[in-house]
């Protein structure tokens, strides 16, 4: 089974920063795709960014400049550095894991870490 636990979330003013977390726990395959996701009311979930394990980064167009995704192998662990925040950033977002292995794919989702930008 794999567990993901995301963490630093909150509130903050336009223009601001937060940093968020995931740290995943379990089997988890090495070679994986770990990445964040997000989810307004109102609107489906969608893409923010993605790194892989060999290095590789993909972001949405609406974040690129402004957030900056990383990775932790050893520990299992994804970041979402974002500054600049704009309030239209505001949503539920939520850590992916996933993989493929033997011809079958897996994806693991956190339980979600609201963002609030207003002023």
């Amino acid at each position: 089974q794999v567990q993901l636990v995301e963490s630093g979330g909150g509130s903050v003013q336009p223009g601001g920063s937060l940093r968020l977390s995931c740290a995943a726990s379990g089997s988890i395959f090495s070679d994986n795709a770990m990445g964040w996701y997000r989810q307004a009311p109102g609107k489906q979930r969608e893409s923010v960014a993605t790194a892989t394990s060999d290095g590789r980064t993909n972001y949405a167009d609406s974040v690129k400049g402004r957030f900056t995704i990383s990775r932790d192998n050893a520990k299992n662990t994804v970041y979402l550095q974002m500054n600049s925040l704009k309030p239209e950033d505001t949503a539920v977002y939520y850590c992916n894991a996933a993989w493929r292995r033997r011809g079958v794919s897996y994806s693991y989702w956190g339980q979600g870490t609201q963002v609030t930008v207003s002023s």
